[in-house]
């Protein structure tokens, strides 16, 4: 997991993608068509990998209402005014213990960072909301979401044609390991290197060391 220095500053850094990128904001009920237009954007392969199939405009269109209505947090990348990336937040209920998370980037907008942005804000918004856990589910194929999973700590498990996993957001971050000290000999050495330095300097401004 990362620390939550290096959230932060991932949070904050700016995309990759162009100067005129806009922000990461979460979207009102009201905006539900800028979220729909996205999904129905993604080509054939992307809405595969966000749905774990290719299904048709009408179902990704209900799925966007339904989203909206049933109180998901989704959180969105805009480029120019469009939503080119989304995060979606989905609460727990009696089926589904923890939260479950799903991502999907356009792909004019792969390999620019706009994935990790999302994720980094996205565990960020849970945190707040005081849950200590965030479950994964994408498909087998899409490799691009189980690294970026794997790269916020999700330990993904292969069943039924889907890669499962549990993210732990109480979980302490990795601390730096302590920088070795000098030992006695180390020192020591350094000390009299200085003062041989040091007299030489001196004998050649004394003009002992010119021939």
């Amino acid at each position: 997991m990362f620390s939550p220095a290096t959230i932060i500053a991932i949070a904050n850094r700016a995309p990759k993608a162009s100067a005129k990128s806009g922000p990461v904001r979460i979207l009102a009920a009201h905006e539900l068509p800028l979220f729909r237009d996205h999904l129905l954007r993604l080509d054939r392969d992307s809405r595969r990998d966000r749905f774990n199939g290719s299904l048709c405009d009408d179902w990704v269109a209900k799925y966007a209402e339904r989203s909206v209505q049933d109180g998901t947090v989704i959180l969105a990348y805009f480029e120019d005014g469009v939503i080119r990336g989304a995060a979606e937040l989905h609460q727990a209920d009696l089926v589904n213990i923890e939260p479950e998370v799903a991502f999907s980037v356009e792909s004019c907008m792969r390999r620019k960072g706009v994935g990790s942005i999302l994720f980094t804000q996205l565990i960020a918004k849970a945190k707040s909301m005081g849950y200590k856990t965030l479950r994964v589910t994408t498909g087998a194929q899409n490799d691009a979401m189980r690294a970026l999973a794997g790269k916020f700590g999700a330990k993904l498990s292969f069943r039924h044609g889907e890669s499962t996993g549990l993210i732990d957001l109480s979980a302490e971050p990795v601390k730096a390991a302590p920088q070795a000290k000098a030992g006695a000999v180390d020192v020591a050495k350094a000390v009299g290197d200085y003062n041989r330095a040091a007299w030489r300097a001196w004998f050649n401004a004394a003009g002992f060391g010119k021939h």
